[in-house]
Formats: C-alpha cells, sequence, structure tokens
C-alpha cells in the first residue's frame, strides 16, 4: 500500500476508537447515572457549555444544587455527562487519601497544563509520581520558609505604592483612577518570581514585558469565541488544544515560560554547587530537597514544576489582590477599621501578619465570595461506587456509582456559600460560629494548593502596605467574569478591568 492509503487507514482508525470510546462511555454513564437528577440539556450540541461560560460565573451550579440537591447530572457538548457534586461526604472521599488517586484531573485539563507548564506538579497522577514531586516543593513553601520570603513581599509591595504615589504627584492632583487588575498582575508575577528565583522582572516599572504580555493574552481573553470552543471541546477532544491561535498562544506561553526557567534553574544550581549560604530562595530550597531525596528530579521536571509556579502564582494570586480592593473599595467604613488595627509603623513581621483578625478575616472573606478557581474538577479513572451523606432524591440510596470516565465537577462557590447572608461580603462572619468553617478555594486532602501560606502572607503584606498608604473608591459596575481564574470586570467589558479611584491618606 501507498503512504496516502496507510495514512488515511491509521486516520480512520483513530477516529473509529475515538468515537468508540465516547460512545461507550456515553452509553455506561446513562446507565449508571440514570437516577440523578438535573437540569435538561439546554443545547443538542453544546449541552450547558454554552450557558456556564457566558453566564455569571457559578450562577448555574447555585440554582441546580438549590432545585436537584446536592448531586446534579447536566450534559457537556455532545452530550457527555458531568456530575456536580457538593455532598460533604461525596467530596471528601473523592480528594481524601481514599479517593484522590483514583478521581485524577481529566485529560482536558491535563493537556492544558500539559501544553502549558509542562509535565510538573498539576500535570502529574498517580500516588507514587506525584508524592515524588511534591517532596521537591513542598520544603520550600512551609511556614517556616514563607516566614523568609516575607521581606521579598513588603518590598514589592512598597515599589507598588511607591508608583502609585509617583502617579499621584505626576497628576498634580488629589485623586486619581488606577486599572488594578494590570497592577496586581504585575504584582504578583514579580513577586514570584523574587521570592521563588532571585530574578527581577521589573514589572513594577510599568514598562512592557513579554513574558506578562504572553500570560494576559492565554487567560485573559475569554470573550473570544475560540475560547468558548476551546473550553466547550477539550473535555472530549484535548488535542483541540493545539490548534488555531490559542494554540499558537499556549506554545508561546510555554516557551517563554520554559526559556526564563531554564535560565533561572542553572543559576540556582550554580549557586547552590558555590556553596552560598545565604540563598534560600525558593529555587534554592526545592534544589537542596531534591538533593537530599532518592529519587532526584530531571532537568525537565524541574524546569516543569518553574513553569507552574510562575503560572500559578501569577493567576490566583492578581485575581484575589484585585476582588480585595474592590471589596475594600466598596466599605469606606472596613478600610478605617483596617487601618486602626494595624498599629505598628514598621513592617508586620510574618506572625503579626497572621495575629490581625480583621485583616486575616477580610481575606478569608474574599476568598470565600471569589474564589479564583470556580471548578475543581477530576475523572473516574475507574468505575467507582462513592458514599453520600444524604440519599438522592426520591432514592434510599447510600452511594452512587461513577463510571470510569465520567468527569466531576466540584463547584467552589456552592461549598463556600454558607450562612443565611451568603450572597454578602462581610468579614466578621469569621469571628462566630462560623469561623469553624474553612475556606474551599484551596481545595482539600492530599492535592490541596500547596501554595496556601504563601499566598496568604503575600495577599496580605500587600493589602497592609496599600491601607495604610491609600484610600480607594470604585465608582463602576463590576462584574466577576470567567478567565481562566475568576476576575473583576467593569460590566460589559470584555477582558478584566477594575478601575480604582485612589487618594493618598
Amino acid at each position: 500500500m501507498d503512504m496516502p492509503s496507510l495514512l488515511l487507514e491509521a486516520a480512520f482508525a483513530l477516529v473509529t476508537f475515538v468515537v468508540g470510546k465516547f460512545m461507550v462511555h456515553w452509553i455506561s454513564a446513562r446507565f449508571y447515572l440514570r437516577y440523578i437528577p438535573g437540569p435538561p440539556s439546554s443545547s443538542f450540541i453544546w449541552g450547558e457549555e454554552w450557558n456556564l461560560y457566558h453566564d455569571p460565573p457559578g450562577a448555574h451550579y447555585l440554582e441546580w444544587h438549590q432545585q436537584y440537591g446536592k448531586v446534579v447530572k447536566f450534559r457537556g457538548a455532545f452530550g457527555h455527562q458531568i456530575l456536580s457534586i457538593t455532598d460533604e461526604r461525596a467530596v471528601a472521599f473523592i480528594l481524601g487519601s481514599e479517593g484522590v488517586y483514583k478521581f485524577p484531573k481529566p485529560d482536558g485539563v491535563r493537556a492544558w497544563f500539559q501544553r502549558t507548564v509542562g509535565e510538573g506538579i498539576l500535570w502529574i497522577e498517580g500516588k507514587d509520581a506525584h508524592e515524588k514531586q511534591r517532596r521537591s516543593v513542598a520544603p520550600a513553601l512551609t511556614q517556616q520558609s514563607v516566614r523568609k520570603f516575607t521581606s521579598v513581599f513588603y518590598d514589592t509591595s512598597a515599589e507598588l505604592a511607591a508608583k502609585w504615589t509617583d502617579l499621584l504627584d505626576d497628576s498634580e492632583a488629589e485623586e486619581i483612577e488606577i486599572e488594578v487588575t494590570n497592577w496586581a498582575g504585575r504584582f504578583a508575577l514579580d513577586t514570584i518570581a523574587r521570592a521563588a528565583f532571585s530574578y527581577d522582572f521589573n514589572l513594577l516599572s510599568g514598562e512592557p514585558n513579554t513574558l506578562a504580555e504572553a500570560l494576559d493574552g492565554l487567560t485573559n481573553n475569554e470573550n473570544k469565541s475560540s475560547s468558548f470552543y476551546m473550553r466547550a471541546l477539550f473535555w472530549i477532544f484535548p488535542a483541540i488544544l493545539s490548534f488555531g491561535k490559542k494554540g499558537e498562544m499556549i506554545r508561546k506561553v510555554k516557551a517563554e515560560l520554559g526559556t526564563i526557567a531554564r535560565k533561572m534553574w542553572r543559576d540556582a544550581k550554580r549557586s547552590i554547587d558555590e556553596q552560598h549560604a545565604d540563598n534560600k530562595t525558593l529555587m534554592a530550597l526545592m534544589l537542596e530537597a531534591d538533593a537530599a531525596s532518592d529519587q532526584q528530579l530531571s532537568e525537565d521536571e524541574i524546569v516543569a514544576q518553574m513553569r507552574t509556579i510562575l503560572s500559578a502564582g501569577y493567576e490566583t494570586v492578581s485575581a484575589v489582590v484585585a476582588w480585595v480592593l474592590y471589596e475594600l473599595s466598596m466599605n469606606p467604613s472596613l478600610q478605617e477599621q483596617l487601618r486602626g488595627e494595624i498599629l505598628t509603623t514598621g513592617d508586620p513581621s510574618f506572625e503579626e501578619l497572621n495575629r490581625y483578625p480583621l485583616l486575616d478575616s477580610v481575606v478569608l472573606e474574599t476568598l470565600r465570595l471569589h474564589p479564583a478557581i470556580l471548578e475543581n474538577h477530576h475523572q473516574a479513572a475507574e468505575t467507582i461506587s462513592i458514599p453520600l451523606s444524604e440519599p438522592i432524591p426520591g432514592s434510599d440510596a447510600s452511594h452512587i456509582i461513577i463510571p470510569k470516565g465520567t468527569i466531576i465537577s466540584i463547584p467552589v462557590n456552592v461549598m463556600q456559600m454558607w450562612g443565611e447572608d451568603a450572597y454578602l461580603f462581610r468579614p466578621e462572619r469569621w469571628r462566630g460560629s462560623e469561623a469553624r468553617r474553612n475556606v474551599f478555594a484551596f481545595s482539600e486532602g492530599p492535592r490541596s494548593c500547596i501554595g496556601r501560606k504563601f499566598a496568604l502572607a503575600e495577599i496580605k503584606a500587600l493589602t497592609v502596605t496599600l491601607i495604610r498608604q491609600f484610600a480607594f473608591a470604585c465608582s463602576y459596575d463590576i462584574e466577576a467574569f470567567q478567565s481562566f481564574v475568576i476576575r473583576p470586570r467593569v460590566r460589559g467589558q470584555g477582558g478584566s478591568s477594575l478601575p480604582l479611584t485612589i487618594r493618598r491618606l
């Protein structure tokens, strides 16, 4: 046979395999999940994907779980079935040590991480492989290690405040309007680069930066139709991430991150080889931990970790910082209370940052009401029975059987929507009986966010720095929108936007 015929046969066999696999799961899911309630499909082709993408983030999850209970079935593109689960016992099983490795990330999510940051800790699956990578990062993100990074958090916070002061001076006005989401992103990326790798992007100068532009271009253009098609289809066809302009942007981000990460890795390795004992960046601590391990990471694995750290430290922190400043801008009285709590004249220590109850409450309430990641996605690696805290409506079963390949969504906003006034931003709830609860924004269990302590200290240091120098106000109607993370924007606009009026104190 000639080459074109062989290629045609191979393509036909591949398509047949993919379609056959999809049909087997399609039939299996309909059998096992036939008793699970949920909304009728809005579209034969797109299922609920169009509504989830274009309507306010999380609104449909709230509506569905209020109407149908704690386990809801809905359809994605081309009819594949998805379970949305908020049942406490089921979620604990899926995320806990008993079930976490039986419910890996979906193939599409893993493909996204592989193509953007490489085969790092967000991509890796399997208990042994995950624990190997986690051991290389965990020592650098302990409370003791994060304490050493606090001075870096204050340095970048002070640079941001100084830049805003310069803008006020140049305007010769008492107050000016500043686009906060842009500065929040620059702060987050500069901070993670300096603390993790002693690398200065100099983003707080306001000058253009190719990496920042690439990251923003990839994840902050979700109003485009190509982003919808990619998001709707990558669950069942991960290869779509390689196509079109979006595919080009993904490759560009990975290349930019890879170039910088390899340079950082070699610099950090040289520093350790030369026994620079004062080098206690996150990268140096990672390499020390890896050197002491009997399962060392390859250079490619370490570079993938570094890409992951840069990307995660940029996306989530920048979104949360913007939401914190937005909520403060909407409440002048809260700003005054927070200033009154922070009485030290210098920069509070790491321990002091964690002893300010109102500051802690403001950050926790922001994470509760504005989680950066809306959905915690998993996929059943095998057909498995999971326990329930209460039966499905109309049934007395204490468990459900989830067929292999089923995608599960755990909606973070629903998990955190507790209290009679759950829709309100009310930091004082964290001092009452509700304070015993935890935010789900960092997930739970063995695969919870390893950078939680780092992110919280960074956000608190910036909040303290800014609230003591500026007053904030917002005169725009701000809405949440689904980017890679949940970002604020002026209602009806395209990308993220948060224009705040700032006044020097």
